[in-house]
């Protein structure tokens, strides 16, 4: 679902272990050494690196790993 150029809200865990929601964002490059990935926030035009084990839900359809 990420690597479809669809947009996705994302719902992620924070270092500080807050909830931090992601909406209407498309994923970019993955990094499968680290686990990261980027993702484009379409809104601001911001790139974020988030932790693959850290999402929770993909388009409100919650996660397992």
């Amino acid at each position: 679902m990420l690597q479809s150029p669809e947009p996705v809200d994302l719902v992620v865990l924070k270092s500080d272990g807050g909830v931090m929601e992601l909406k209407n964002c498309i994923g970019g490059k993955i990094r499968p050494y680290t686990g990261t990935r980027n993702v484009k926030l379409l809104s601001s035009g911001q790139m974020r690196c988030i932790r693959d084990s850290l999402i929770i839900s993909i388009n409100g359809m919650e996660v397992f790993l």
